[in-house]
């Protein structure tokens, strides 16, 4: 009877080490994909970084050219 015993924890031991083994497996692997999405997130932070100078620039290109029109209406305003 103790050697069934034995037999039994041997496999319950084994089923242990084997469910210990596939959870380190998939601990690399969420490991892997963290690491992706982390640097996809940065891809993305400083794409929105670049739009966002973009966006800037072209308001104040925008604010320039109004400004300059402005100065070109008043000179006109003071022509008529």
């Amino acid at each position: 009877m103790s050697l069934e015993i034995l037999e039994q924890l041997e496999a319950k031991v084994q089923m242990a080490v084997d469910t210990i083994a596939l959870l380190q497996m998939e601990v690399e692997e969420l490991k892997e994909a963290n690491a992706e999405l982390t640097q996809n997130l940065e891809q993305a932070n400083n794409g929105r970084s670049e739009v966002e100078q973009e966006a800037q620039k072209a308001r104040d290109d925008q604010a320039q050219f109004e400004a300059r029109i402005r100065g070109l209406l008043g000179k006109m305003e003071e022509v008529e």
